[in-house]
């Protein structure tokens, strides 16, 4: 009976401590987040590269996630990705995959914008991230032979 009693007093306690840890944790007070788990901005490695120093014109472009809360970078970031024309609308003239591998099509030359964007934020979609109204989007520049 003793042990009982015990158990229960040890379950009281815990289940309070529960409780009273949760206190302040409402999602009412807590302002949006700017984007999931306190993504700040993404970056884009390498930030310049040139289609002719990579094997086939097959340049790998990685996405990186810089978090807060805690501090810490997320590499490889999942995101999107598109290539824009310098300070311009998408192009065809340079592929993307989804795994931000850029490739200049034929005849394409001149210097491209590889984008990645978060793929969370519905709001932003290839015409705005080209146009860079989008937040969170990380740019890099490709140049065609």
């Amino acid at each position: 009976m003793e042990r009982l009693r015990f158990m229960l007093s040890f379950f009281a306690l815990v289940l309070a401590a529960s409780f009273a840890s949760s206190c302040g944790a409402s999602s009412s007070n807590q302002q949006a987040p700017i984007a999931p788990a306190g993504l700040q901005y993404i970056t884009v490695s390498p930030a310049t590269a040139d289609a002719q120093d990579y094997p086939d014109g097959q340049v790998p472009f990685l996405a990186t996630g810089h978090y807060t809360n805690p501090p810490h970078t997320v590499t490889p970031q999942t995101a999107a990705w598109v290539a824009c024309q310098q300070d311009g609308p998408t192009t065809t003239e340079v592929s993307v995959t989804q795994a931000g591998v850029a490739q200049c099509a034929s005849g394409a030359t001149g210097t491209y914008s590889i984008n990645a964007w978060d793929i969370s934020n519905p709001t932003c979609n290839i015409i705005n991230a080209c146009g860079i109204v989008c937040t969170l989007v990380g740019t890099a520049q490709l140049t065609c032979p």
